[in-house]
């Protein structure tokens, strides 16, 4: 192991990394990014790689879109900052939350601002538990989430992800959040069970969870439209439809967490639209400003927006609201951002190189290394396993998929290992071209880990 840079070293003794072995980082020190263009990084040693997962999940135009660098230079010059407390406000704010209630896959009355996908979710929590307290059902406080389910990691949403490292000692989750079943067909189907079976059988054990805790407890329920940090799961056939329809017998609230799915990554505006799911509310960020400006927000459909104008006669005011809601530099991005996604028909572009991404995704699936390859639009991942027959999986201490990751960093492609998927998320305006170009360098990384894992013996069970 070579000895670590001078910068590498400052970052080792100052900076803590999110989602990182802290132990094992003071040993390999980072990857440090210097600059960016179009779906291209470099490294502080100058070395090119393909941006395959557009950061996290989120640099959607890609880097060095000079658009987006005037949008929030302007808006700096003109008014850096004002906030939206008491009553002030500012153009684009005002005009962002127009076209979001254009666009929204639901009914949306009012947007409420938020500066990430985790505070969001945490709002839609406060909001669900506001409402119900509001119309009187104050009995009404449990929400259902799902194991793997990602919806951040402050302490609400780090409670509805489904996820044991987000759990395991923050003392989380809080009371009233619950997780139903993943619907990973893959892994959990049944010998025989079709798609259609198996999210009849997911549909009828979230039904049976609601009956156990009482209906009238059960406020919401918060999900996906394709996981992203849990594996990239894509769920199978008629699983939104039946799902809804216990929601719908029981009075559920139905949020869609569409900030990784929303802004074209699934081929449709929304992950809702492309998957079935009919929400009463939105969570988003991430492509709302491809990334260029933290900025996420909710709808709040009208039955909601009563209930808070109710409690704001009672109470006196909205005691809600971050510092940064609404930004206007962050409102001025996701304006341009909007702009170009429709003027460029951005997701036109995506449903035509979709069919370069999902021939390739698949194709990995041939690997002897891979189990499974899944995916929809430009979000995809590949499991790998150590017996293709039985699916068997590799003993997590043995850290395959980070073995992948690493070998796919030496080949020149950014990605994301989670656990022993590898997870595929490219900017939206990746071509054919560079995608192929991406999907040969994965293909080699793989064949470096097969030869690893033949050495290391690393298939016996």
């Amino acid at each position: 192991m070579k000895p670590l840079s001078n910068l590498a070293m400052r970052d080792v003794e100052t900076v803590i990394h999110p989602y990182t072995n802290l132990a094992a980082h003071r040993e390999t020190g980072p990857l440090v990014l210097e600059r960016g263009k179009g779906v291209r990084v470099w490294d502080s040693d100058g070395k090119e790689y393909i941006e395959g997962l557009a950061g996290l999940w989120c640099t959607s135009l890609g880097y060095g879109n000079q658009e987006l660098v005037d949008a929030a230079t302007q808006q700096l010059e003109r008014l850096p900052y004002t906030h939206l407390f008491g009553s002030k406000s500012h153009d684009p704010a005002i005009e962002l939350s127009e076209k979001i209630k254009e666009i929204a896959p639901c009914d949306a009355s009012k947007v409420f601002f938020t500066s990430s996908g985790s505070e969001a979710n945490d709002t839609q929590v406060k909001l669900i538990w506001y409402y119900n307290n509001a119309i009187g059902r104050p009995e009404r406080k449990k929400i259902i989430s799902r194991i793997k389910g990602y919806h951040g990691v402050t302490v609400a949403a780090g409670s509805l992800t489904g996820l044991p490292a987000v759990h395991m000692d923050f003392d989380l989750p809080i009371k009233n959040v619950l997780h139903t079943e993943c619907p990973h067909y893959y892994r959990s189907g049944h010998e025989g069970e079709t798609e259609e079976d198996f999210s009849t059988r997911m549909a009828a054990s979230l039904e049976q969870m609601i009956i156990d805790e009482g209906p009238e407890t059960v406020a919401a329920f918060i999900a996906e439209p394709i996981m992203g940090a849990g594996g990239v799961v894509v769920p199978p056939a008629t699983y939104f439809e039946k799902i809804q329809a216990v929601l719908e017998k029981y009075d559920i609230y139905f949020i869609a967490d569409e900030v990784i799915c929303g802004f074209g990554r699934t081929g449709e505006f929304w992950g809702s639209q492309s998957l079935g799911a009919k929400p009463h509310s939105v969570s988003m960020a991430k492509g709302i400003t491809s990334a260029y400006f933290p900025l996420g927000a909710i709808t709040i459909p009208e039955n909601m927006y009563e209930a808070m104008l109710d409690e704001s006669r009672k109470i006196g005011t909205f005691g809600h609201g971050y510092t940064y809601s609404g930004h206007p530099a962050g409102a001025a991005v996701a304006l341009k951002v909007l702009e170009i996604y429709e003027r460029d028909n951005i997701i036109g572009h995506v449903k035509t190189v979709a069919e370069t991404f999902e021939s390739r995704l698949n194709k990995l699936a041939d690997h002897a290394l891979v189990g499974e390859a899944r995916g929809l639009g430009l979000i995809g991942a590949v499991e790998t396993v150590a017996d293709r027959e039985t699916k068997r999986a590799f003993d997590p201490k043995h850290g395959v998929g980070a073995q992948l990751n690493t070998f796919c960093l030496e080949e020149g492609v950014v990605l994301r290992n989670l656990g022993d998927s590898l997870a595929f998320c490219p900017p939206l305006i990746i071509t054919s071209d560079e995608l192929n170009d991406m999907f040969d360098r994965v293909e080699r990384a793989l064949d470096s880990t097969e030869a690893w894992v033949s050495k290391e013996n690393l298939r016996a069970a």
